[in-house]
């Protein structure tokens, strides 16, 4: 099989899965619509591209040198992804006077390209699609840096098209207090099944 499409489809199957960038996404569009989702898109997908360009510079030999180093690294960014799910799923629960103040969800283009650096779906993304289509130039990471354009932003696209879609619904308090508590579990649940990642 061709290592290139074997990245994309990789990157396909990452993206479009449920995670914490998706839910994100999903939030943000349920919110303002897909052209308000389109800053957490550019985040999302900037923040990618960076933490591609880390691992081209080293940071991924000193994963496969130190596994003890990838180990603390998804660890520490699945107790954050907790946190989030604990602050969404406090706010699906609260009661709702106190509902009016937002999730401190990860918001923004800048937010989110940091984000991408703490959350492990996205560390396991890049060191997957790697180990698929090893690069050892500049000539090599330009057809994954497109794929890093291209897949996670039409991924994030229909996600925020759900989003939008939802939005009806997301108006009523209690639906979107509902939906914050899913979000919440979730995002835990994203985080245990990170933890368990080889």
């Amino acid at each position: 099989m061709d290592p290139l499409l074997a990245a994309c489809g990789l990157l396909l199957v990452a993206a479009i899965t449920p995670g914490p960038n998706n839910l994100v996404v999903l939030r943000a569009a349920g919110r303002a619509g897909v052209r308000g989702a389109l800053p957490a898109i550019a985040g999302i997908v900037g923040g990618g591209l960076l933490l591609l360009a880390v691992m081209a510079l080293g940071a991924g030999a000193a994963f496969a040198a130190h596994p003890p180093l990838r180990r603390w690294t998804g660890a520490i960014g699945a107790l954050y992804l907790a946190w989030l799910g604990v602050s969404l799923g406090v706010a699906g629960i609260a009661p709702r006077h106190a509902a009016a103040a937002p999730a401190a969800l990860p918001a923004g283009t800048l937010g989110l390209i940091g984000f991408q650096f703490l959350n492990p779906k996205s560390w396991v993304i890049v060191l997957s699609v790697l180990a698929a289509m090893p690069a050892t130039g500049l000539r090599d990471y330009l057809p994954l840096a497109g794929l890093f354009v291209l897949v996670p932003a039409l991924c994030l696209l229909l996600w925020a098209a759900l989003g939008a879609w939802l939005a009806r619904w997301l108006v009523r308090p209690a639906v979107r207090r509902g939906v914050d508590l899913v979000m919440g579990v979730l995002l835990i649940a994203c985080a245990f099944l990170l933890l368990l990642e080889p």
